[in-house]
């Protein structure tokens, strides 16, 4: 709609209540009574604006926050179920701190909220160290060439313009797909070529690891049937298997 529908919008109420006050007048001939309820009228149009514009805006606004949360953990959990999982898996067997690095990513399900912002936390201010060829470097390269035109949907996706932090995950692994593409002979690349695919992986791993995190924090809170498998696909546990134990 344009602004000139508006426009005439506001002429056509304009006219229809100062008819409205006319033909009040003709039958009542009391234009006293007319301006002590148009001024009352006048009075309540400001806490009626407030009431629509600070209440009923906010409760829309949040209801429409929790909306679209619901419809970006949807696709994060996709994220996660399609590519994420593995590409953590990737990246920690190249981490020569693995074994660290799992003890304390060994999730349960008795982990608070408290618990796990501390490691959030301590995961954002951890120096990651990488070396490409303790891992399967060839396997990255070809599992990141399978899963590009998912990525691609996903960096599509107009809801991730809310989510900048996750966001920067599938740009960071969009980018390092690419680089690893790029690389012919994945087995023998020169000492310039491994560090710069090092700081290409370490900028996902990082970021990719905080939002895994984050991630598990929802499932616990909303949806413990989910956080029960992801707890059994942790891909930091090396015992983890999806059966359930009796």
């Amino acid at each position: 709609m344009t602004k000139w529908f508006y426009v005439k919008l506001a002429v056509l109420f304009g006219a229809l209540s100062a008819l409205v006050y006319y033909a009040h007048y003709l039958l009542f001939h009391d234009a006293h009574h007319i301006f002590i309820y148009l001024v009352g009228d006048l009075g309540f149009m400001f806490l009626e604006v407030l009431l629509i514009t600070l209440v009923f805006h906010e409760l829309l606004s949040k209801r429409e926050k929790r909306a679209l949360l619901a419809k970006l953990n949807m696709v994060i959990g996709a994220f996660f179920s399609e590519v994420g999982t593995d590409l953590l898996k990737f990246f920690s067997d190249m981490d020569p701190q693995e074994d660290r690095i799992s003890r304390e990513l060994m999730i349960t399900k008795d982990w608070t909220d408290q618990g796990f912002n501390e490691i959030i936390n301590k995961i954002k201010s951890t120096k990651f160290e990488i070396e490409p060829y303790r891992g399967d470097l060839p396997g990255l390269q070809r599992f990141l060439k399978q899963k590009r035109e998912f990525l691609v949907r996903l960096l599509e996706n107009p809801n991730l313009l809310e989510h900048d932090a996750f966001t920067g995950v599938l740009w960071a692994i969009f980018h390092l797909g690419e680089e690893l593409a790029a690389r012919k002979d994945i087995e023998n690349l020169g000492a310039a070529d491994i560090d710069h695919i090092k700081g290409d992986i370490i900028r996902a791993y990082g970021n990719l690891l905080e939002e895994w995190l984050e991630y598990m924090m929802h499932l616990k809170d909303n949806y413990p049937y989910l956080f029960s498998l992801a707890l059994r696909k942790n891909p930091f546990d090396p015992n983890a298997h999806p059966e359930i134990e009796s």
